[in-house]
């Protein structure tokens, strides 16, 4: 919902549903792939991730989306769901900012690399709520619009984990 700011009672029932949807994903892997499948999970937020949280809010002014779906989720790990989809922990964001800096697009806010695919390509938030991705594996090339916030990025995502049932 362009405008609008995210929930975290909305990430929360994301998370229920999409875990619901990723256990019965999980249970009939092996029978469908012939090979067991690796760990995914969606890890709910803690005191210590928490922690983590502030500090990345401290070090550079991340989107309060961002920040919103780190008090529900530490980070989300899927190595099965298409080409894998990583939410990167927030200490993690924090670590890559240090290194790398914010991604700079052309008419936009700066952005913050938060997630990737199993390929190497990196997801970035800006400050406008709008999620770009890659178009190769390097925080230095090319990003292009992905979605037009998080929920729709993490509807997507629900979408692709439900398709694969």
């Amino acid at each position: 919902m362009a405008g609008q700011r995210l929930a975290a009672e909305w990430v929360r029932a994301w998370c229920e549903q999409t875990d619901a949807a990723l256990t019965e994903l999980v249970h009939s892997f092996q029978a469908r792939h012939g090979f067991p499948p690796g760990r995914n999970v969606i890890a709910r937020a803690t005191e210590e991730s928490h922690r983590a949280t502030d500090a990345l809010v401290e070090l550079t002014p991340i989107p309060s989306d961002l920040t919103t779906v780190y008090w529900v989720v530490e980070e989300v790990s899927l190595p099965d769901v298409d080409s894998g989809f990583f939410l990167h922990p927030s200490s993690m964001v924090a670590s890559h900012f240090r290194e790398y800096g914010s991604i700079h697009l052309d008419g936009e806010e700066p952005a913050v690399v938060f997630a990737s695919d199993g390929g190497g390509h990196l997801f970035a938030l800006a400050g406008s709520g709008r999620v770009w991705r890659s178009t190769t594996a390097s925080w230095f090339g090319q990003f292009d619009l992905a979605a037009a916030g998080l929920q729709e990025l993490l509807e997507g995502l629900a979408q692709r984990i439900t398709a694969q049932l």
